[in-house]
């Protein structure tokens, strides 16, 4: 399977860079519009995992094309539908041969879902109660698993040749944090652990819910109760009061903020695809088979950073995201503090109709690659997810501002993140401190939070004629991320056999 598998990716990767040697020659009127085209349908060709990266390389306007990232946010994991006699010995096997037995009936003439990974069903089980069916495509855990040793390999052999590049971008620590989340998209065991524990999460919240797993899962089957509704982007907002539309926009955002800040557990991938909504009803967040994790000093960096956007503080927001990553000896911190208090403005307090917070996330990598500052690998996951989460509750409620529904969070988030650090009797001090303080609240918290946050010190000396030396990550464009497609190409080929 293994040599199959590369031998299939060096014949899509070898495709792909004639395409773009043709391109250039043959039709420069297409230029980089048919250059990326080609690099969106090679990932889309070359199944889910790679589907993912692409999803991820579209948060990374520092090094990716600007005319490649528009491809790549339009990466989706659909395929035709193959027929259920493919699927049925992956039921046989992990149910047992009397798998009919479970249902009283299932609709084996058209999926609810077909994507390279897997297929979904409607079923009905014994007990009357109706399911959705997850059946594992055959043979991709195995082609899954090769696809992250060629690119644990590429990565490293990128970050030799490409040091300097390496040192502001830690592509294998980006990596890393991609097959971490991905891990149980090819066991549902995993998946059906992530439903559970993300049930009990959102048990406070009135207009959110999680399918229940409705039997024992298994590596290959998952069976969940159907969600009620459509997706989120096919949903009328006009069938939903004002409350409803409102309710479900605050709770999505309200449970991710505390996924990402708190729990530090959260749904890498909330498209619209996996929010099911229906008027009356609570939304639906499916398919967790994709979950980032944060370690807490990043998060708690990442709520300074918030309350610093909201406080319109450029130069509090570019510290906190220096003591997140890591600066260079060639850094340019005054560069990055002052672009950063350029852009801020712009952005601290505008709805969703006019701002796309995953945008912004990547904004400010874009400035920090430049100046030759290290950001957090996670970080390339959370854009991910905060920007399918604010395009999917845009569908529903475009009015919604985002800073609003973090400072009705704020307290619950400062309690949390308090509690983790000082006593029990002392935390709920500093909350009630902050209740009262109201003025002056903003101010105290993101103090609070600075002292929370462990960070590394970094000392710059600036001496005559540095910035004649000093070369930025970035000074090259975008080379990077085509140095890497070849050297992809050349690393497959050369594993042939």
């Amino acid at each position: 399977m293994g040599g199959g598998r590369t031998r299939h990716v060096s014949r899509v990767v070898g495709r792909l860079l004639a395409e773009q040697v043709r391109v250039r020659r043959a039709k420069p009127e297409e230029g980089a519009e048919g250059q990326a085209r080609a690099v969106r349908e090679a990932l889309q060709e070359l199944g889910p995992f790679y589907i993912k990266v692409g999803q991820m390389l579209s948060t990374r306007p520092d090094f990716v094309p600007r005319a490649v990232l528009e491809e790549l946010g339009q990466l989706h994991d659909q395929v035709t539908p193959v027929s259920f006699a493919t699927f049925e010995p992956v039921l046989a096997a992990e149910l047992g041969p009397r798998w009919r037995r479970l249902f009283r009936e299932i609709d084996t003439s058209a999926p609810l879902g077909a994507a390279s990974l897997a297929q979904v069903y409607r079923a009905r089980l014994a007990d009357g109660a109706f399911a959705a069916v997850k059946v594992q495509r055959p043979g991709v855990e195995q082609a899954m698993a090769e696809d992250i040793r060629l690119l644990r390999r590429a990565a490293r052999l990128l970050a030799r040749a490409a040091p300097r590049f390496a040192a502001v971008v830690d592509v294998p620590a980006m990596l890393g944090v991609l097959f971490e989340a991905m891990e149980a998209e090819t066991d549902f065991r995993v998946e059906a652990g992530h439903m559970r524990r993300a049930r009990e999460l959102c048990e406070e919240f009135a207009f959110l819910s999680v399918p229940r797993v409705l039997l024992p899962p298994t590596r290959r089957v998952l069976v969940q109760a159907l969600a009620p509704g459509v997706s989120i982007r096919d949903a009328d907002p006009r069938a939903f009061t004002s409350a409803q539309r409102s309710g479900i926009g605050r709770d999505l955002m309200a449970f991710m903020y505390r996924g990402y800040f708190l729990d530090r557990f959260f749904h890498a991938d909330p498209h619209p695809g996996n929010i099911f909504v229906a008027p009356g009803e609570p939304a639906h967040l499916i398919d967790w088979g994709m979950v980032g994790r944060m370690e807490s000093g990043t998060s708690r960096h990442l709520v300074l950073a918030l309350l610093n956007l909201a406080a319109n503080d450029g130069a509090g927001l570019a510290a906190t995201w220096i003591d997140m990553g890591t600066a260079t000896t060639w850094a340019d911190v005054a560069g990055f503090r002052s672009d950063i208090s350029m852009l801020v403005p712009k952005i601290a307090s505008v709805t969703l109709e006019e701002l796309n917070f995953g945008v912004t996330l990547t904004a400010i990598l874009v400035h920090a690659t430049r100046r030759g500052i290290r950001t957090s690998p996670v970080i390339s996951l959370l854009g991910k997810s905060f920007a399918n989460l604010e395009g999917s509750i845009r569908y529903l409620c475009p009015e919604l501002s985002l800073t609003d529904v973090f400072a009705d969070n704020l307290r619950t988030i400062v309690f949390g993140l308090a509690r983790e650090t000082l006593s029990e009797q002392q935390a709920a001090r500093t909350a009630l401190d902050l209740m009262i303080a109201a003025p002056g609240a903003l101010q105290q918290t993101r103090g609070i939070l600075r002292a929370f946050a462990e960070k590394d010190v970094t000392f710059h000396a600036k001496v005559a004629g540095e910035d004649d030396r000093r070369k930025r990550a970035t000074d090259a464009g975008s080379w990077p991320f085509w140095a890497a497609l070849v050297l992809a190409g050349f690393l497959a080929r050369g594993r042939r056999g």
